[in-house]
């Protein structure tokens, strides 16, 4: 792990974000680099210009894809994930924890802890299938994100459909001593966060008063949040 200063920061964006939508457009990137910052473009698989598999089990080991592809000329990274590019920044963080320094995980919660069933995000997958109903308004909003242009659907279909993950053990993140800030919003379907913030020895937690899921990369709260912690 490094405290350096010089540290790039890689942002990875969460499901059916990109780089450009999640981090671009807010103008993370942009600020990042005006307090001195280098910025780490990254595209998850099966989003923007990334492969786009539409096999759930391609997904499976996307936190030693993500490893696998940071650059060999920055020994250690600083990152920023949010919901899916945290939970891959999470799991890589404790797979090679001396390959980032400072780490900021947003819209994920204390729900890493559990066991999810294999079914668990079967009504998401059938409103992306179209299959709506009319009071699933947490499937309307994931439909309405991954419907976005430049989405491939097959692959978030896919990505959706990967069997679960082992949950994570708590005993494992308190041998975990990078700088971690959990950023949550209080009206996040993931929230809350207070075991995952206190399990790591050096973790932080901050919540966005009156801020769901997927407004939480727009947020100016959250922003200035991940212009302190780099600073």
């Amino acid at each position: 792990m490094s405290s350096s200063e010089n540290n790039p920061v890689v942002l990875v964006h969460g499901w059916g974000g990109s780089f450009r939508d999640t981090w671009q457009k807010p103008g993370i990137d942009a600020l990042l680099e005006d307090i001195g910052r280098t910025v780490l473009p990254f595209n998850l698989l099966g989003h923007a210009d990334q492969d786009k598999p539409s096999d759930p089990e391609a997904y499976v080991a996307l936190p030693q894809w993500f490893l696998d592809r940071l650059p060999s000329e920055a020994p250690v990274v600083d990152a920023v994930g949010f919901s899916l590019g945290a939970l891959t920044i999470l799991r890589a963080l404790i797979m090679n924890p001396d390959r980032f320094g400072k780490v900021i995980l947003a819209g994920i919660g204390d729900g890493v802890f559990v066991q999810s069933a294999p079914n668990a995000n079967q009504k998401i997958v059938e409103a992306l299938e179209g299959n709506l109903s009319d009071d699933d308004e947490l499937g309307r909003m994931f439909s309405h994100y991954g419907n976005q242009p430049g989405n491939d659907l097959p692959a978030l279909i896919a990505i959706m459909k990967r069997p679960p993950s082992e949950p994570i053990d708590p005993a494992i993140l308190a041998t975990i001593t990078n700088e971690v800030l959990v950023v949550i919003g209080d009206k996040d379907f993931t929230f809350p966060a207070e075991k995952l913030a206190s399990a790591f020895p050096n973790g932080r937690l901050v919540v966005l008063k009156n801020t769901d899921h997927f407004a939480t990369p727009d947020s100016f709260p959250f922003i200035d949040q991940i212009l302190d912690f780099f600073a």
